[in-house]
């Protein structure tokens, strides 16, 4: 038995933003649209034509720009509360991770009027949503096309919104949004998404058909445009496999979900403010030589898809290759993680229980400390 969920419209169109009131026609019923974002993507100008179009159009736009990586529950919060007053008909998140999944966590709360409390965790999330268009602007997360929103809910503390409530109600692929990342964010954020497909094609529970397919064909797309997109940023056959890739591997880990790279590389954004895609990046190889005793024989389709070789220490030998042509940190010590912090760290990825039971191998304290300590 197997299920698989995926947004059922989804546009690639390099250079869409532009006409954006041509994408957003049928999901805004009172020509009020409320956009969530951070303040990089808005003084970057990325939205500038997208907004001119829909008020050229007729459309009343609201932008809520407070977004901050990692997005703590009150700025959540805040937002809903903004874009009630505004009396949006329509949610637009516009930017990498953080701002797509605060879109979805106030389309929700904007239109169930449930307490933000309720919704943490798997299935909890029901009742009506507003309307919800997402438009990444990185090529990493995929989380425009998944039903999870990842949500800081003290110091450092992350909860889960999973529930298929949360899939948007369409999307836009715009690869020229993507022109103004900087090498080493092409770099992370692009080995992020290689994650989410390698992690979905060994997810032990609800590894499937479908997942497997599109997990292969994020990671073919991804390995073959990743080193040409870091060294010519405006390469737009590349920086569109990117965002189609990244894509993709949304799509595979959001039926077949992620596991002890991602468990592992939560605390180093929760206690250092390490961003996402950078820490999957520093701990990827190590969980994957842990996971090879259960792991060799899907690693090594992998790597026959790909054509780097027939085992999984090839797949290995690939990402480290990826990684250091893409000029990714590849010790905690460079993103300024000391020893010290390993016990902390290593506790806190345990409680990643989500994560965990999906692993391929039974991740351990001991080995999680191990791991911590070889890329130190």
């Amino acid at each position: 038995m197997h299920s698989f969920q995926t947004v059922a419209d989804i546009h690639i169109a390099p250079g869409g933003t532009a006409r954006l009131d041509k994408y957003v026609e049928g999901l805004c019923k009172n020509k009020r649209i409320a956009i969530v974002t951070d303040k990089g993507v808005k003084g970057l100008g990325l939205m500038d034509a997208g907004i001119a179009a829909l008020k050229d159009a007729g459309y009343a736009v609201f932008v809520f720009d407070k977004v901050v990586p990692d997005p703590p529950e009150d700025i959540v919060l805040k937002g809903a509360t903004a874009i009630r007053k505004f009396n949006a008909g329509l949610i637009i998140g516009f930017g990498g991770g953080s701002p797509m999944d605060t879109a979805k966590v106030i389309a929700h709360l904007c239109g169930s009027e449930l307490p933000i409390e309720s919704l943490y965790g798997v299935g909890k999330a029901k009742g009506p949503t507003l309307p919800l268009l997402l438009i990444p602007t990185t090529s990493g997360t995929g989380s425009e096309v998944t039903n999870v929103a990842i949500i800081t809910t003290g110091k450092t503390a992350k909860k889960g919104v999973v529930a298929d409530s949360l899939y948007a109600d369409r999307v836009l692929l715009d690869a020229e949004l993507t022109f103004g990342l900087p090498p080493s964010i092409t770099a992370s954020t692009g080995i992020d998404a290689m994650v989410h497909a390698i992690e979905a094609y060994t997810s032990i529970r609800e590894k499937n058909p479908l997942s497997d397919a599109l997990a292969l064909t994020a990671l073919r797309k991804m390995r073959n445009a990743i080193v040409t997109a870091v060294n010519d940023g405006n390469d737009i056959e590349a920086r569109n496999d990117m965002l189609i890739g990244a894509m993709l591997a949304g799509q595979a880990f959001s039926n077949a979900p992620c596991a002890a790279v991602h468990a592992l590389a939560y605390p180093l954004g929760g206690f250092f403010h390490v961003p996402h895609g950078l820490s999957n990046a520093l701990v990827l190889t190590e969980v994957m030589k842990y996971n090879l005793p259960k792991a060799d024989h899907w690693y090594g389709e992998i790597a026959k898809d790909l054509g780097v070789g027939q085992t999984g220490s090839s797949l290995i030998d690939e990402m480290l290759r990826l990684k250091e042509e893409t000029g990714v940190p590849k010790t905690l010590s460079e993103v300024n993680i000391p020893q010290s912090a390993i016990p902390m760290m290593a506790e806190d990825a345990m409680t990643k229980d989500r994560l965990l039971m999906n692993n391929a191998r039974e991740m351990t304290y001991d080995a999680t400390v191990k791991i911590y300590e070889i890329i130190l």
